[in-house]
């Protein structure tokens, strides 16, 4: 009886107990959400306040764009990835995204690399700044996965690099920047195990050319960030495609670096939208940039256009560029050592090249031995590039290697650095022509969105490479009248000279509108015009070229309204001091019996680095008749 009363009792009092433990925890927990809300609610309102939502920094981590409407400020973020937002209207509403990341710093459901605090370091450490969040009172995490990033991308400078122009690609005919992160100072570092901060297209394998422009035009890629080894991109540009590198290394602290790789971070896996000419890789790298220093604008002056070597520029004129380094490519360094053999030696290299032999070195001193066996092997090498592995290459390769055993290591003479690109012209142009066709004068306004013609100052770009993108002339006829004398949608011409080592194609495509001489008329006609052929080098300062040439012209004066005609063009491109001078000789003949030829030269004068006179004299014959033109025009370029 006793001993059941005193159970009774202790389990009277262990219930009281666990009640009063329950009451008191639940009231500590009570205590503790009230608190955490109260402390999310200074932040909230200290934020709101401040008006941190618009501050240039918070805009920048999100990408924002502002725009008027209805006289009020628009904002909408240039990423297309519904995670990145924490608010369901996060996209367009830089506020509710800001009070949105403040609430889900306080997220107990989520935890480490799940968590706010990791996924999206870089705001997050932003607002702790802003609003000195006392991180005691937020949950425990431990971001792991970016610790572990962190460790393997060692970032403490920073390098903006541009691989030059390439042609014969249309991704890459106007460059490409990227960003390359860098450790401090070592000796024992090579930045080939830096890695690299690049921004492109994802593009369809499946897509030909035609629906590329098109998607890369009308923004239909998504574009991405991605971190990979610095080596890779280096044998992508400099030997895949045949392309020189610039590389500027950047004045950012290693704070505002940490800030750029945080961002990095937090952009992992999110689509923006890519549009070719404005939105691409190089106003994307812009962006980063803003983020890393607060303050600066360098995406601004980029509304119609971001073209690469624009973008060295903007960052050129902020003072961000501390010192800039050339890294010629692979085709660049063969054709120095090339050019350095004398007529015997290339003879021994082509032999050499065809079949290693020790024996066909015997004339030559152990000196220039060792230069021509070095060139050969790189030439094969070269012709290797993007091929399927060869075994005979392969086999040749190695007797080349055994060989250049046998001479000690030399150290060459590096590749004389061109004009760095950003020092080059504009790349846009706006010009006015005075002229006379067939004792008719007029006036003319021209303008070019981009970028380089054959004529134009050379220094900073390929010799030989005209790329002319959405360029257009306006006349006025002494009779007063207004008319469209010429518009290009695109205008490419690629003279690649051909030597006894190289055995590159010329070619050209153009295709827009413009007025010719048709059945006794001058009319505006619509054309895709293209050619192929071949050039050389005649002097050092001159180029011939012809190509072979095809045309699909449209116009009433056709019996079917677009009619095909082949022909030829032929020419001299002839480099002075004062600048450089064009003779060409076209002719073609249409399906429907039409026959134009015209000859005519041009002759660029550099009067500065933005400025140019421009003189042309051109003699046209259509069918029986004559005509004769010619004009001066100053142009501009910015």
């Amino acid at each position: 009886m006793t001993n059941a009363l005193l159970l009774s009792k202790q389990g009277i009092f262990y219930d009281m107990k666990y009640k009063i433990f329950f009451l008191l925890a639940s009231l500590l927990f009570c205590s503790t959400l009230h608190a955490v809300d109260h402390y999310l609610e200074q932040l909230q309102e200290k934020a709101t306040k401040e008006n941190l939502w618009q501050q240039q920094s918070w805009l920048n981590l999100l990408h924002y764009r502002e725009s008027s409407q209805f006289w009020e400020p628009s904002f909408k973020s240039s990423i297309d990835h519904v995670p990145f937002f924490l608010s369901v209207v996060g996209h367009q509403s830089p506020q509710l995204e800001l009070q949105a990341t403040l609430t889900f710093l306080f997220d107990t459901e989520k935890s480490n690399n799940k968590h706010v605090q990791c996924q999206f370091i870089g705001r997050f450490n932003w607002l702790s700044e802003q609003l000195n969040i006392d991180k005691k009172r937020l949950p425990a995490v431990n971001c792991k996965d970016y610790k572990k990033w962190r460790e393997q991308v060692h970032a403490e400078k920073v390098t903006l690099v541009f691989p030059a122009y390439y042609l014969n690609s249309p991704s890459s005919m106007f460059g490409h920047t990227l960003l390359r992160l860098d450790p401090k100072e070592d000796e024992n570092w090579s930045n080939w195990l830096s890695f690299a901060v690049n921004f492109g297209a994802n593009v369809n394998d499946s897509d030909n050319s035609i629906m590329y422009a098109y998607k890369g035009l009308m923004g239909g890629y998504p574009g991405q960030f991605a971190v990979v080894p610095y080596y890779e991109k280096i044998l992508e540009y400099s030997r895949m495609e045949r392309r020189d590198i610039w590389e500027y290394e950047l004045s950012l602290t290693p704070k505002e670096v940490n800030r750029l790789a945080e961002h990095l971070w937090e952009l992992n896996g999110v689509n923006f939208d890519y549009y070719f000419f404005t939105e691409n890789c190089s106003f994307r790298l812009l962006e980063l940039l803003e983020v890393a220093r607060p303050g600066i604008n360098l995406t601004e002056e980029f509304s119609l256009t971001a073209i690469p070597v624009d973008t060295v520029r903007a960052v050129e004129r902020i003072g961000l560029i501390k010192k800039a380094r050339y890294r010629p490519s692979h085709e660049a360094v063969l054709q120095k050592m090339i050019n350095g053999l004398n007529p015997a030696e290339r003879s021994t290299l082509r032999q050499l090249a065809s079949q290693p032999n020790k024996t066909l070195l015997s004339s030559l001193s152990p000196e220039r031995q060792q230069l021509v066996v070095e060139t050969a092997y790189k030439l094969l090498r070269f012709r290797q590039n993007k091929q399927a592995r060869d075994e005979t290459i392969a086999k040749k390769s190695y007797q080349l290697l055994a060989l250049m055993n046998h001479y000690p290591v030399k150290v060459h003479e590096p590749v004389t650095p061109p004009v760095q690109p950003e020092k080059s012209h504009g790349s846009k142009q706006i010009a006015f022509k005075i002229g006379e066709r067939n004792n008719k004068s007029y006036t003319e306004l021209a303008f070019r969105m981009a970028f380089h013609g054959l004529e134009d100052n050379e220094l900073g770009f390929l010799r030989g490479a005209q790329i002319n993108i959405a360029s257009g002339r306006f006349r006025r006829s002494e009779k007063g009248t207004i008319f469209l004398q010429q518009l290009d949608i695109v205008d490419i011409f690629s003279l690649t000279p051909r030597t006894d080592f190289f055995k590159p194609l010329s070619w050209r495509i153009k295709s827009g509108a413009e007025r010719v001489y048709r059945e006794g008329h001058d009319r505006l006609v619509t054309h895709i015009s293209g050619g192929v052929g071949s050039s050389w080098n005649i002097s050092e300062n001159t180029t011939a070229y012809s190509l072979l040439t095809s045309r699909f012209e449209g116009g009433s004066h056709f019996k079917h309204y677009i009619e095909p005609s082949l022909g030829a063009i032929g020419g001299l491109l002839m480099h002075h001091k004062i600048g450089t001078g064009k003779l060409e000789f076209s002719s073609e003949k249409f399906l429907g019996g039409i026959q134009a030829s015209d000859l005519e030269y041009e002759q660029n004068l550099v009067l500065s680095k933005d400025h140019a006179i421009k003189l042309s004299l051109k003699r046209e014959w259509v069918q029986d008749k004559a005509l004769t033109e010619f004009g001066v025009s100053y142009q501009l370029y910015f």
